[in-house]
């Protein structure tokens, strides 16, 4: 991995672990789907305006515009919701300590649409990546008195989705090497917006504009930026980096995401972290170590 693609994997890591504490205050505050719905909203917004700046919006044929929405609404629809619901149950730092997975996911997927090389010997990181999993397990059910399986499930099924949708939009890249990341975020997000108004025509009670309305001006700010530092910003980076970098590679990278959202939770609720997500974190890093070294 050149040192342009490090640099944009890790500050797309930075902004999304920035703004994963916005999303987790406001997902318990409103609700994920809520959430979910309103940093594409806005992610939306820029990059259009972005894109109007940049010389205008070009309308991509069905035949990649169809699979960039459809990796948005997967991804950035559906995963998101799995993964803001998981940042309520768990919180952002170990949620984002079991995407340790991804790479492992994302590589055999690479490995088969793109035949990019897979060392099968980081397969023995799997064995961390779990004990990190049972160590979240046996902090749940210390504390509340249950295994904390909801987290972890609802945790690895945004993860999954979230990888999906990352294939999916490096096949359209391979297809055209001209297409912008800028471009393909928009189509993205449309993708996404597409599946939260659809679920809101089929969900009465979920209403996207109306809690606007009830937030301060304080907190519509914190909303706002979080949307703009976890989605906007993120994306724009992460993009960037997925057009050209080795996928199984770059999805290792997640570890600085890790870092960086565990550094910012502790800040943000002003307390040390506890022995198990200490004891996980080691875990992971020795899975991290086998997986990227």
């Amino acid at each position: 991995m050149d040192d342009q693609v490090l640099l944009l994997a890790l500050g797309s890591n930075f902004f999304f672990a920035l703004g994963s504490q916005f999303f987790t205050y406001f997902s318990k505050k409103i609700g994920a789907t809520w959430m979910n719905w309103y940093k594409a909203y806005v992610a939306q917004i820029c990059f259009v305006a972005w894109l109007l700046l940049k010389g205008g919006l070009i309308w991509l044929p069905l035949a990649q515009g169809g699979p960039l929405m459809l990796s948005g609404l997967i991804g950035l629809g559906a995963g998101d919701v799995l993964l803001l619901l998981a940042f309520k149950e768990m919180g952002p730092g170990r949620t984002l300590m079991l995407f340790a997975f991804q790479p492992l996911l994302v590589g055999i997927g690479a490995f088969f649409l793109f035949g990019q090389s897979i060392d099968t010997t980081r397969f023995w990181a799997i064995f961390f990546f779990i004990l990190c999993i049972l160590i979240f397990s046996l902090e749940s059910f210390k504390k509340e008195r249950h295994w904390g399986s909801r987290g972890i499930l609802l945790a690895l099924g945004g993860m999954a989705l979230d990888g999906a949708g990352v294939l999916i939009t490096r096949k359209v890249f391979d297809g055209d090497a001209s297409l912008s990341p800028l471009l393909t975020n928009f189509y993205r997000t449309m993708g996404a917006l597409i599946f939260f108004y659809v679920l809101a025509l089929k969900r009465k009670d979920l209403k996207l504009f109306l809690p606007l309305k009830s937030l301060p001006s304080k907190e519509i700010v914190g909303v706002t930026l979080g949307a703009l530092f976890g989605t906007f910003i993120s994306l724009s980076l992460y993009l960037a980096a997925v057009q050209h970098a080795h996928l199984a590679s770059l999805s290792g990278v997640a570890i600085t995401g890790t870092i960086f959202s565990a550094f910012f939770e502790c800040i943000w609720q002003k307390r040390f972290p506890t022995r198990y997500l200490i004891a996980a974190f080691v875990s992971f890093l020795l899975g991290m170590k086998i997986l990227v070294f």
